[in-house]
């Protein structure tokens, strides 16, 4: 099979129970489109039976490709795999566990059709409980504020991708939650969806609580990707700037202090205070100037642009 009009890249791991009526609900849902599909589904280690869930699906139906790693190797990994095998015009991810609605497809590729180059989902109504949904919402305010991205569920792995988002994107540890945020830097059109949510209605979450810290380390990764990837001492030069100017200001006012009062300051924590914030100060301002050395060596050797249009050219 060479190119077709959507491939559909499904990362899972241990959901043998939700695999056949998913697959079910998916070709029901495109075929109506009248547009060529395959669907990719990633099997990140699993223990139980989902491979051979897979195999006999594969044997009714060749649009349903497998790729199975050797390990469970995480999400971003699983998609990454996914996403160099799929040939579609637009990639559709989902997850496997059935509370992604299959009869939202259209919905998705009407949104694309529209000039949209992501269109994220949101789970507006989420069947989760609220020890997922109220960080889960923070994590999203905050992100949107951070990243400038005005959509309200980052964390939805339902989405729909131009192909041309997906080759110019590395994804890897936990930033597949943040997609939006770095396919917006590069100046691709972001949008989202309000989708039907599920509750699970077979196995449990694979997710626990060191997700929301994982999160957390990630959206502050990504922060530093989109803005200052390419000017690193804009971050860590202002940084350095800030805390020695306190500290230098605060041994200024002790020296101003002596000459007035004639008191001894060498014992005051003030004093220990004031150059512990200089020495950081300085700390800060060194990692800048190393990293612009290091943006500076590597400046030219990756393309920092994505072309829209070209005119006149043969």
């Amino acid at each position: 099979m060479g190119v077709v009009d959507i491939s559909f890249v499904i990362p899972l791991k241990d959901e043998e129970s939700t695999l056949k009526e998913l697959y079910k609900g998916i070709v029901e849902n495109t075929t109506p489109l009248n547009l060529s599909f395959e669907i990719i589904f990633i099997d990140d280690g699993s223990t139980d039976n989902s491979y051979k869930v897979l195999r006999e699906l594969h044997k009714e139906d060749n649009r349903l490709k497998i790729i199975k790693l050797r390990r469970n190797f995480g999400k971003a990994s699983a998609l990454s795999a996914g996403f160099q095998k799929a040939k579609g015009n637009i990639i559709i991810t989902m997850d496997a566990d059935l509370q992604d609605d299959p009869r939202e497809i259209p919905r998705f590729i009407e949104k694309i059709k529209e000039g949209y180059d992501l269109v994220s989902g949101w789970k507006k109504e989420r069947k989760d409980p609220i020890t997922k949904t109220l960080p889960s919402k923070i994590f999203n305010k905050l992100a949107s504020l951070l990243s400038g991205v005005n959509i309200h569920d980052f964390n939805c792995g339902y989405k729909a991708y131009r192909r041309e988002v997906i080759e110019n994107l590395e994804i890897y540890g936990e930033l597949y939650r943040y997609i939006p945020a770095l396919a917006y830097s590069k100046g691709f059109r972001v949008t989202e969806i309000p989708v039907t949510h599920h509750e699970r209605k077979y196995g449990k979450s694979k997710y626990g609580w060191e997700r929301i810290i994982k999160g957390f380390l990630d959206l502050i990764t990504v922060i530093f990707l989109t803005r200052f990837l390419r000017r690193p001492m804009h971050f860590f030069g202002g940084t350095g700037i800030l805390f020695f100017s306190s500290g230098f200001l605060t041994n200024l006012y002790l020296v101003i202090y002596k000459f007035v009062t004639g008191e001894k300051i060498g014992t005051r924590p003030l004093l220990t205070l004031g150059v512990l914030l200089m020495i950081v100060g300085i700390q800060f301002l060194s990692i800048g100037l190393i990293g612009e050395m290091l943006s500076h060596l590597t400046h030219g050797r990756k393309k920092e642009y994505l072309i829209l249009e070209e005119i006149g050219f043969e």
